[in-house]
């Protein structure tokens, strides 16, 4: 048998300074609680489906059009042409 405390064991005390911290702040955004009647856990899953496959076929078209053709983020870089330097080292305006 052990004798004594093990390190692994002890408890540590929870600090009331993070408790406070944490009811200051409170978490942002919308709160869901599930729904527990049968109805509406039926609705909210046919819900949460039905969202699913709306974001694969938007996904799906998104790559679909950046695969189709030539993508740039800047517009112009495939047409400009590179500042011409000269000797001075400082690229002139034409």
């Amino acid at each position: 048998m052990v004798q004594g405390k093990t390190k692994g064991l002890q408890n540590k005390a929870s600090s009331s300074r993070q408790a406070a911290k944490a009811a200051a702040n409170p978490k942002k955004g919308k709160r869901y609680i599930p729904p527990k009647k049968t109805a509406l856990v039926k609705q909210a899953s046919m819900r949460q489906s039905l969202t699913a496959k709306i974001n694969k076929t938007i996904e799906q078209q998104m790559v679909s059009a950046a695969s189709a053709g030539k993508l740039t983020i800047m517009k112009n870089t495939a047409d400009a042409e590179p500042p011409k330097v000269t000797s001075g080292g400082k690229a002139s305006k034409s």
